[in-house]
């Protein structure tokens, strides 16, 4: 496997680290832009990138802004929209080193809730989203007193962090992935006012415009997640096209689908879907 690393200037002209793994010998079939969940990065998906590249299929990922080797505040960002513009840097990336295969966006968590929102806000030149457990809603509702308090104080103390108490314990089933995490120097656990109130936004706007979606879309959840709402999950699905959205849902799964004990499965299945939307030969 051949692993490039590099980087390109954010919103502010800070680094944002990216990185791509595909075969070393040979061209990819198709590549999947992966978008990263929240306090986490993108070197975690190593695993799954060696599945993909195994069969063929380059992965070009990024750290988030305030995330991993990328620079910037931890668990800030002054708008949802320079989220967006970063995804939408990953896809050109993806044209510039692979300018004639399908390509592929592929979202998880916070992650998800950023891809769902960039197929529906903007042109997107892919041949379809791939979203894991997206942050639409949360698996537990929080206190509307404190979302209208956050909303109202976004206006002057958005960049006010909180840590955002995560139970690591509900990521996987899998106790190594749980101690990798908890152990990983490059994780954090803070969340900002603003980057808490714009993706909690984001997710409910998403919802709510859900039957806009004109792109084929492989959303997968866990039914036992308690991270991400499985419902919210499931009411974007019913709300779509049924002609455009697969709807997978993983029986007795945590919030990380591809990094449970039966995650083959999961990558499997991802890229059975990925062979059925891959037009033979693509502009993509």
């Amino acid at each position: 496997m051949k692993h490039t690393e590099f980087y390109w200037l954010g919103p502010t002209g800070q680094k944002v680290y990216a990185q791509c793994w595909q075969p070393k010998d040979q061209d990819p079939k198709a590549v999947i832009c992966l978008v990263h969940g929240m306090g986490e990065h993108s070197s975690r998906y190593l695993p799954m990138a060696n599945y993909f590249e195994q069969h063929n299929i380059a992965v070009l990922a990024f750290d988030q802004l305030g995330h991993g080797q990328t620079e910037g505040k931890r668990g800030h960002v002054n708008s949802y929209d320079e989220l967006l513009d970063q995804v939408e840097r990953l896809i050109t990336e993806s044209y510039r080193r692979f300018p004639k295969v399908a390509k592929f966006l592929y979202g998880h968590s916070m992650g998800g809730n950023l891809v769902t929102n960039y197929v529906l806000r903007r042109q997107a030149k892919i041949a379809g989203a791939i979203v894991s457990a997206p942050w639409l809603k949360l698996a537990f509702d929080p206190p509307a007193i404190k979302v209208k308090l956050g909303q109202f104080t976004n206006r002057f103390l958005g960049t006010y962090t909180e840590k955002s108490n995560l139970n690591t314990k509900h990521l996987s089933q899998d106790t190594a992935v749980v101690t990798a995490y908890e152990n990983d120097p490059l994780i954090h656990d803070k969340i900002s006012v603003r980057m808490f109130v714009t993706c909690h936004e984001a997710g409910l706007w998403a919802l709510e415009r859900a039957a806009t979606l004109e792109i084929p879309m492989l959303l997968m959840h866990g039914d036992s997640d308690k991270i991400t709402s499985h419902q919210g999950s499931q009411l974007f699905a019913e709300r779509a096209s049924n002609d455009l959205v697969t709807f997978k849902s993983w029986p007795n799964m945590y919030h990380e689908i591809h990094n449970e004990p039966d995650k083959i499965k999961v990558w499997q299945t991802t890229l059975e879907w990925i062979e059925q939307n891959s037009p033979s030969k693509s502009d993509q």
